[in-house]
């Protein structure tokens, strides 16, 4: 434990769902973790809160993605908050998703997904490269629907696989800095975004019967991962996608 004591986050998204129980693990581990949210105050002023109290530091800071000047706006409260601390670790999860075949999704909608799936990460990650601390970590947040036909998510699967797509080039480019890119790419997953359908019995039964684990992943689950490609044990990881899916899509489960 507090392998990353002395050590800066940034979790985008990080109030809600995954991007909640990677900024608990993080703040576990002795990192100051700025949790970004794009509008629900309660929810990270409750996460800022439960850091603290379990002694750890944090501070939120509120930029909707999407919206002009909102890289800007993150930049301008994280250094302020960070006091003249570099940035060692940064995790891009904010995300949304979209439940249409190509032929009812809109140009607004596609539009949209691309803004805050794929422009927003790629912004945050440009802007953040002159704050990062060499041996630092960009850790971006895929999904395995990027890889497989999915065809009532043709929006979000091609957004996931344009992210999915940065961290090579990344890797590259700041690996004589030692700084790690890498993607994790979580399956289905419990959280609100997720609701739709995994408290969706039936639904739940098909997604578990084609997962090798044989259940759906909890946002703890990827935020173990996460945690690890952020510490030292992860330094000889780059460029890579980590399917974090407990196995799905391996086929049915042998009788």
């Amino acid at each position: 434990m507090n392998v990353l004591t002395g050590k800066t986050a940034l979790v985008t998204g990080g109030s809600r769902g995954i991007g909640r129980a990677v900024a608990l693990r993080l703040a576990a581990e002795g990192a100051l973790v700025a949790v970004h949210y794009g509008g629900n105050d309660q929810a990270a002023k409750e996460i800022v809160g439960r850091i603290e109290e379990a002694g750890g530091r944090a501070f939120a800071i509120r930029a909707r993605f999407g919206e002009d000047g909102a890289v800007e706006r993150l930049f301008g409260e994280l250094t302020a908050g960070l006091a003249g601390a570099g940035l060692d670790i940064l995790v891009n999860n904010a995300g949304i998703s979209s439940g249409n075949p190509i032929s009812q999704v809109t140009e607004e909608e596609f539009g949209r997904l691309m803004a805050i799936n794929v422009a927003a990460p790629f912004f945050v990650i440009q802007r953040a490269m002159a704050l990062l601390n060499d041996g630092g970590r960009i850790i971006n947040m895929g999904s395995t629907a990027s890889r497989f036909a999915v065809s009532t998510q043709i929006g979000y699967t091609i957004s996931k696989a344009a992210l999915e797509s940065m961290a090579p080039s990344l890797a590259n480019e700041l690996g004589r800095r030692g700084i790690t890119v890498n993607t994790v790419a979580p399956g289905a997953v419990r959280t609100d975004m997720t609701a739709g359908y995994t408290s969706v019995p039936e639904v739940v039964a098909g997604l578990e019967s084609i997962t090798a684990l044989g259940r759906l992943g909890e946002p703890e689950d990827i935020a173990d991962v996460v945690a690890f490609l952020a510490g030292p044990q992860g330094r000889w990881v780059t460029g890579q996608t980590v399917d974090v899916s407990g196995g799905t899509f391996l086929g049915p489960i042998a009788p």
